[in-house]
């Protein structure tokens, strides 16, 4: 993976994260985080969070890289949670991100 890859896989992880809980994030990581509360059993959130039921703000940090893609791979990230237990994303769109004005990314 290259540098700059990276620095956009963080770049959009932290975008969703801020999301979270916000109007921002109504359609995207808010409905993620309340439907996977509602269908995964306690037992996998007891597995990686230690709790049977978790604080939703938690469940954010577990969010993986599923994939990237666009052009060279570095326009869309979409994060999921661990031991493939869903088919759903939480996606971003980092040029959303990058075009705003007053952003230092890019």
């Amino acid at each position: 993976m290259t540098q700059v890859k990276v620095e956009r896989q963080i770049l959009a992880l932290q975008a969703i994260k801020q999301a979270f809980g916000s109007e921002a994030g109504e359609d995207n990581i808010n409905l993620f985080v309340e439907h996977h509360l509602e269908e995964l059993p306690p037992g996998y959130w007891q597995q990686h969070l230690g709790s049977e039921n978790p604080e939703p703000a938690s469940i954010v940090g577990l969010l993986q890289l599923r994939s990237s893609w666009g052009e060279q791979d570095i326009e869309y990230f979409d994060f999921t949670l661990p031991d493939e237990v869903t088919d759903y994303v939480a996606s971003h769109d980092l040029n959303r991100l990058l075009d705003k004005p007053g952003s230092e990314a890019g």
